[in-house]
């Protein structure tokens, strides 16, 4: 069984971003936010980033 690969996209002390493309050929994100993690496929992480730079601008 072949593992996923996994980029860092960012991170902090606390938080961090990172991807992973499965075996499968899907691409997954993940937010890790302190003991949370949220996963997102990939047109759910393109929604959330609209969805935080629509709440920078406000």
């Amino acid at each position: 069984m072949q593992e996923p690969t996994i980029e860092i996209l960012s991170e902090t002390d606390n938080f961090s971003v990172w991807r992973s493309e499965e075996p499968d050929g899907e691409t997954t994100y993940h937010l890790e936010l302190g003991f949370v993690t949220v996963h997102f496929f990939r047109e759910e992480w393109e929604e959330f980033l609209k969805l935080i730079a629509n709440a920078g601008e406000g």
